[in-house]
C-alpha cells in the first residue's frame, strides 16, 4: 500500500479518487466528441484536453473541501449527491472566474452543461458502486489480532469503527472478552485455535496488541506465520500508519529512539525558515485592509488594547510573547488563567466572528517574521499549562523541540483543545508531525488549513 508520511492510502482509495477524475475527465471529452464529430474532435483533442483537465482538478478540489472523500462515516446517496451538486455549483464559479482571466479555456455553454449532466450522472453511479463496496467489505486485508485488553480493544475500534477501513477482523488471540468485537468474531487462547484460516492464507496480517508485553507474546508462533509469509506487525506502529496519530500513552521510550525520523537537518531548517518567511510577509501585505478594519471594530466594541499580548512556551522551552487581536472582555482571566471553552462568554461579538474566521490568529503572522514562531508546528501554550501537563502527559516536553507554529497536525485534524484529554490527544498529533516533519508536508498542512478556516472547523 503507498505510504505517505508514515500513513498509508490504500490501493482501492487511490482506485476510488484516480477513478472519479478520470470519469469527470473523460464524460466532457465524450460529450466533445459527439456534438464536434470525430474530424473536429481529432483536430482539437489537445486544447480540449487541457479544458477537460482543468473542469476536473476544480471539481474534484470542490468535492475534497465538501468532505467528499472522507468515507469514514457512511452517508447516504440522497445527502452525497446533494454535497456534489453543492460542491459542483462552487465549482461552476470557480470556473467562470478561470475564464474571465483566460477565455482561451472556456469550453462552449452546450458541451459544458451536457457535460455537466454527464458528470453527475456518472459520478453518482460510480460513488453508488464503490459505497457498495463499502457495506460488502469488498478488498480488504483479514487481520488477526494478538491481545484481548484494552489495547486490542482500540485497535479493533479503530479498524471497525469506520466505514472505509481496509481491514477485517478475523479473531482475537487471548483469553479474556475484548470490550469491543461489534461483529463477534472468534477470540481463541492461542495462534494455534486459527490454523484452518493460517492454512488456507486467509489471515493476510496480525497486529500483535498486548498491555503487558513481558512473557506473553508467542514468540515461536509468530515466527512461524512470518515464515508463511503473514505481515507481523506491532500495534503502536499500526496505529501510527493508519490513524496519522502516535499511541502516546503505549509507547516506549526506546520506540521513539530507535524509530525513523524525529529530526529536521539544519538545510531542512533554514528552507523551512525561509518559507515561513516569505508566506508570512505575503500573507501581512495581503491581508492589510482586513486587519485594518479588524483593529478598528475590536477598538469600537470594548474598552483595552487592540492586540492581546501573553506569554507562551516556544522552542527549546524559551518563552516569547504571543501577539494576537484581542477577542475577550479586558478583564476575561481576572480570576486567574482557565481553559477556553464552548460558547465562552468572555468572548465579545467581534471576537466571536474573528475567532470563526481566524482573524484573531492573523497577529501571529508578525512572531513568525521575528523567528519566534513558524507558519506550521505544535501549538504554542502557556506555562502554566504546560507544567501541569507535562507532569502528567509522557512525552508532552518533546513538541517543544520545534518552533511552535500558527498551525499544525494537530490543529487541522483535532477540533479546538480545552482539557487535559484534549491535550493528549493533540499530543498524538503533534509527536506525529514531529516524527514526519518535512516541507511537503508542512505545505499539506497549509492546505488542510485553508479548507478548515472556510468551514469554520475547530474555532473557539
Amino acid at each position: 500500500m503507498p505510504i505517505l508520511f508514515n500513513k498509508h492510502y490504500s490501493l482501492r482509495t487511490i482506485i476510488f479518487f484516480l477513478g472519479e477524475g478520470l470519469l469527470i475527465f473523460l464524460s466532457l471529452l465524450v460529450v466533445d466528441f459527439f456534438m464536434l464529430g470525430s474530424g473536429l474532435f481529432f483536430l482539437d483533442l489537445l486544447p480540449n484536453s487541457a479544458r477537460s483537465l482543468l473542469v476536473t482538478l476544480i471539481f474534484q478540489l470542490c468535492l475534497y473541501f465538501f468532505d467528499q472523500y472522507d468515507l469514514s462515516h457512511e452517508l447516504s446517496l440522497s445527502d452525497t449527491f446533494t454535497r456534489m451538486t453543492q460542491a459542483f455549483g462552487i465549482g461552476c464559479i470557480l470556473l467562470g472566474g478561470v475564464y474571465y482571466t483566460a477565455p482561451f479555456m472556456i469550453i462552449s455553454n452546450k458541451v459544458f452543461w451536457t457535460g455537466y449532466l454527464v458528470i453527475c450522472l456518472s459520478v453518482s453511479l460510480w460513488r453508488g458502486t464503490y459505497y457498495l463496496i463499502l457495506r460488502k467489505r469488498l478488498f480488504v486485508q483479514n487481520v488477526l489480532l494478538i491481545g484481548t485488553e484494552n489495547l486490542a480493544s482500540d485497535i479493533a475500534e479503530i479498524i471497525e469503527g469506520v466505514q472505509d477501513s481496509t481491514y477485517r477482523i478475523k479473531g482475537f488471540v487471548g483469553t479474556g472478552k475484548p470490550s469491543y468485537n461489534p461483529h463477534n468474531v472468534p477470540v481463541q487462547p492461542t495462534i494455534e485455535d486459527f490454523e484452518g484460516l493460517l492454512v488456507s492464507h486467509e489471515i493476510e496480517r496480525i497486529i500483535v496488541a498486548l498491555d503487558d508485553k513481558r512473557g506473553a507474546t508467542p514468540i515461536n508462533a509468530l515466527l512461524d506465520c512470518k515464515m508463511r509469509g503473514i505481515i507481523i506487525e506491532e500495534s503502536t506502529s499500526f496505529y501510527e500508519r493508519v490513524t496519522g496519530k502516535m499511541l502516546v500513552e503505549r509507547i516506549a521510550p526506546s520506540w521513539i529512539i530507535y524509530s525513523d525520523g524525529f529530526s529536521l537537518s539544519r538545510w531542512k531548517y533554514h528552507i523551512k525558515s525561509l518559507l515561513d518567511l516569505t508566506f508570512s510577509v505575503t500573507l501581512l501585505t495581503l491581508t492589510l485592509p482586513v486587519l485594518l478594519i479588524t483593529a478598528i471594530l475590536v477598538k469600537i466594541e470594548s474598552p483595552g488594547p487592540i492586540f492581546y499580548l501573553q506569554e507562551r512556551v516556544g522552542e527549546g522551552n524559551k518563552p516569547f510573547r504571543i501577539i494576537k487581536f484581542r477577542s475577550m472582555r479586558q478583564d476575561a482571566e481576572k480570576n486567574g488563567a482557565v481553559w477556553a471553552r464552548e460558547n465562552d462568554d468572555r468572548v465579545t461579538r467581534i471576537g466571536s466572528i474573528i475567532r470563526t474566521l481566524r482573524i484573531d490568529e492573523l497577529p501571529q503572522l508578525w512572531n513568525v517574521i521575528k523567528g519566534e514562531m513558524s507558519l506550521v508546528g505544535p501549538r504554542p501554550e502557556r506555562q502554566i499549562f504546560v507544567d501541569q501537563l507535562a507532569k502528567k502527559i509522557p512525552y508532552y516536553a518533546i513538541r517543544h523541540k520545534l518552533r511552535p507554529g500558527i498551525t499544525g497536525w494537530a490543529q487541522v485534524c483535532y477540533p479546538y483543545g480545552a482539557s487535559e484529554l484534549d491535550a493528549l490527544k493533540k499530543l498524538e498529533y503533534d509527536l506525529y508531525y514531529m516524527k514526519n516533519v518535512s516541507i511537503a508536508f508542512d505545505l499539506i498542512i497549509i492546505f488542510k488549513t485553508v479548507k478548515t478556516v472556510l468551514f469554520k472547523k475547530g474555532s473557539r
